[in-house]
């Protein structure tokens, strides 16, 4: 690997994550000063040299999004401007995802918006973990590396050494999620129906499978309000279910979600540093970080070789 033409910086969404993956390959992070005018308006500039170099930008879509998407525009144009050989974005939980259909009429297509704004402003490369739809690659024109924290996720639950786990898909959206965790665990699995009623609120109303005496694992791409991930394990204990195991990716958190999440019938919350949380947070919660899994795959891109080294059981 060139270390010397490969420059990391990061915007103001997660600065300790970039940091972890410079660490893991052993350089530093790049100098960079973000302000904001009294306006509001984004300043930037790179406190070194990019010219001919190749450009990793990690910022991920987190609280307040629309700004930190703006903030990524801007860095991104600076990076052009001064001449970067490649722009690489590392955007470790991308946002608007949940958007990627129309599901009325008269809506947007918002996650293809955010594609085409970040294909326009310059990304030669794209990286993220999990998206709510897979799909959502299509939508650039540009290599899409999508990685996944399935493996992560599965290694701390196998740790655990639980015989009786059944993995449960909230929806069935999340039914081939289910499926790969389930094959990994070598556990059955079991379906959730739900009712939703608006955004961020979901009432179960079926479940599809044995859980009765059995420790639920219940796998999500992303936890937002948590309200339907509560009512989730509300309907598991009626159920006969025992306390539950939650796995999701990233920890989007909105609202009072962290306060929901430490329900009594919760055993634990693992999640990923994809977004940063509190550090304040209830002992439920195990914060994994993905700095491994990033910074071996900028190392493989700028090495040329193959990303599939990375599934561990099998990509997504």
């Amino acid at each position: 690997m060139d270390s010397g033409k490969l420059k990391i910086f990061s915007g103001s969404s997660n600065p300790k994550l970039a940091e972890k993956i410079c660490q893991e390959l052993g350089v530093k992070l790049g100098q960079i000063k973000l302000s904001r005018f009294k306006s509001g308006e984004i300043y930037c500039h790179y406190e070194e040299t990019i010219r001919n170099c190749d450009v990793f930008l990690v910022q991920t879509f987190s609280h307040p999004i629309n700004e930190h998407l703006m903030e990524l525009l801007v860095m991104m144009d600076a990076a052009k401007r001064a001449s970067a050989r490649t722009i690489n974005l590392i955007l470790p939980y991308y946002g608007y995802s949940r958007q990627e259909r129309k599901a009325a009429p008269r809506e947007p297509i918002s996650a293809k918006l955010v594609a085409d704004l970040l294909t326009t402003a310059g990304a030669d490369r794209v990286m993220t973990i999990d998206l709510h739809a897979p799909a959502i690659q299509g939508f650039f024109n540009i290599p899409v590396d999508h990685l996944t924290a399935l493996d992560l996720l599965s290694d701390y639950i196998k740790k655990k050494n639980l015989n009786d786990l059944v993995v449960v898909s909230p929806d069935a959206g999340g039914v081939t999620r289910a499926e790969n965790l389930a094959n990994i665990l070598q556990a059955p699995i079991a379906m959730m129906f739900k009712k939703r009623y608006r955004h961020n609120e979901a009432v179960v109303t079926h479940v599809i499978g044995d859980v009765e005496g059995r420790t639920p694992v219940i796998i999500e791409d992303l936890i937002d309000t948590g309200t339907t991930i509560v009512n989730v394990v509300e309907g598991l204990k009626e159920r006969g279910a025992n306390d539950v195991f939650i796995l999701a990716t990233h920890p989007v958190f909105s609202g009072p979600a962290l306060q929901r999440l430490d329900h009594p019938n919760i055993r634990e919350v693992i999640i990923t540093d994809s977004i940063a949380i509190p550090e304040d947070h209830s002992e439920r919660f195990q914060v994994l970080t993905v700095a491994g899994l990033l910074s071996e795959a900028v190392r493989i891109i700028m090495d040329g070789g193959s990303l599939s080294s990375l599934f561990k059981y099998g990509g997504v």
